[in-house]
């Protein structure tokens, strides 16, 4: 790999755009309810970063 060459990363769940719904589907249920730590296996501060950004998205019409 050349030092001019980056990989594409994927974006952390704090860097997901809430005008992306797609990108959420991981982090809410078929309903639409929003997944704990639990079972989405994230970090404190990532599930606050998701839930803050799904909250965003829904109050826009954007996602169920």
């Amino acid at each position: 790999m050349s030092t001019t060459e980056q990989k594409q990363q994927t974006p952390t769940p704090a860097e997901i755009p809430f005008t992306n719904p797609q990108a959420m589907v991981r982090y809410v249920t078929d309903t639409g309810k929003i997944l704990p730590r639990k079972y989405t296996g994230l970090t404190a501060k990532h599930q606050r970063a998701v839930t803050r950004t799904i909250k965003h998205s829904r109050n826009l019409l954007l996602a169920q």
